[in-house]
């Protein structure tokens, strides 16, 4: 009986998480600030659950703070405006698009970093 080898999983991410993370600040930037929340969540419940990911839960939680803070402003706030890109003013929203364009750097970095091979020195004694 012949056995087959397994194959090995790489050692990259899902590639879900560098596209939620660039998705985010496009979504932002594109007017859909209530629908960003959803590549937030990937975001952040990839980066928890996936210990490879582990150097980049502060830059997810920076993400989801950037997005929690403007929509907790827009739900308990008494404001008129139907949305929650017409409720961020321009500032906010260069902040939030910033935060979210510097997480999907640190992904992208992270994910590169991870995928190149990694070279051991042997010492021959």
């Amino acid at each position: 009986m012949t056995t087959t080898p397994q194959r090995t999983r790489t050692h990259r991410p899902a590639l879900a998480v560098p596209i939620a993370a660039w998705a985010f600040p496009v979504f932002v930037l594109g007017g859909f600030g209530l629908l960003s929340g959803f590549p937030v969540l990937v975001l952040l419940i990839s980066t928890l659950r996936d210990p490879r990911l582990r150097a980049l839960r502060w830059w997810s939680a920076a993400s989801a703070v950037a997005y929690a803070t403007p929509l907790a402003f827009w739900l308990l706030g008494s404001s008129d405006a139907p949305s929650l890109t017409k409720f961020m003013s321009p500032l906010v929203t260069g902040i939030v698009i910033a935060v979210g364009v510097v997480v999907a750097i640190a992904h992208l970095v992270h994910r590169r970093r991870s995928a190149a091979p990694r070279r051991h020195m042997r010492i021959n004694r």
